[in-house]
């Protein structure tokens, strides 16, 4: 099977690609794409998968992660560094070109963004902790550090938990609530002292409050899709000792020149 790379019209202009779990070599509980050295897979069958990734999205680009946290955290990326050196962090800005940025998911929010008209490319890590302390208004801020206007970006959500696979406890209601009394928005009533938490709607709207120009999302419940992708609540619900994880990448194309035309002199 082929990796399945899913794409969105507001990112174009860049080489992209929201991947699950269809293609890639891994087997058991990880089978298919799966990219996470966190994950007790062959380390092989990993390292085998993040090329496979990166060769379906920007061919013969270095890829780049960060050591997840859910933090805010931001990097900014002006060179490749080793896999075991990188810095802990929860998104990364470049406008270097030869580089393709890479976010780990398994039900938090991946979120990619562009701005064309500068030539700058953000990802972004939003599971609800980094995205209740601002990861994604951190990665705006240090996009426009490196040229690019918020109102220039285009941003989309990719696959993550969708709200009717998302039940929260009242704690976790009420941490947003307090911060900000919009937030009851984000919240549908379930059980008794639970309710159903719209994840990929609270990063859309904490996109637009940030001023982002054009936001996109894909609505794809990683819950609900274990043919298409790894989910750690549902790995968690079914008892499963480990679970894989999913890449989305996102790099600057290479505009190579055409070559000069010799006068023939006729």
């Amino acid at each position: 099977m082929s990796v399945e790379v899913l794409q969105h019209r507001a990112l174009a202009g860049a080489a992209h690609g929201f991947l699950g779990r269809r293609g890639g070599v891994s087997g058991g509980i990880h089978a298919g794409l799966n990219v996470g050295w966190g994950s007790e897979d062959d380390p092989g069958a990993t390292a085998q998968n993040r090329a496979l990734a990166v060769s379906a999205v920007l061919p013969g680009a270095a890829l780049v992660c960060t050591y997840q946290t859910h933090s805010s955290d931001v990097v900014t990326v002006t060179a490749p560094w080793p896999e075991a050196e990188r810095p802990p962090a929860d998104a990364l800005v470049t406008d270097r070109p030869g580089v393709v940025l890479g976010i780990l998911t398994a039900d938090c929010a991946p979120v990619l963004f562009h701005d064309a008209r500068a030539g700058v490319i953000g990802a972004a890590h939003a599971g609800w902790k980094g995205a209740f302390h601002g990861v994604t208004d951190a990665t705006v801020a240090a996009m426009e550090a490196l040229g690019a206007r918020r109102q220039d970006i285009a941003a989309v959500v990719g696959p993550c938990i969708a709200q009717k696979s998302y039940e929260v406890d009242d704690t976790f209601e009420r941490r947003f609530v307090e911060a900000d009394p919009a937030n009851t928005g984000f919240f549908r009533a379930g059980r008794a002292r639970h309710a159903w938490f719209d994840l990929e709607g609270y990063v859309a709207a904490r996109l637009r409050a940030a001023g982002v120009g054009t936001i996109g999302l894909l609505g794809q419940d990683t819950y609900s899709q274990p043919d298409r992708f790894f989910s750690f609540r549902r790995a968690t619900h079914h008892g499963e000792p480990g679970y894989g994880r999913e890449i989305s990448l996102i790099g600057l194309k290479v505009c190579v020149p055409h070559a000069s035309v010799p006068n023939s002199g006729t």
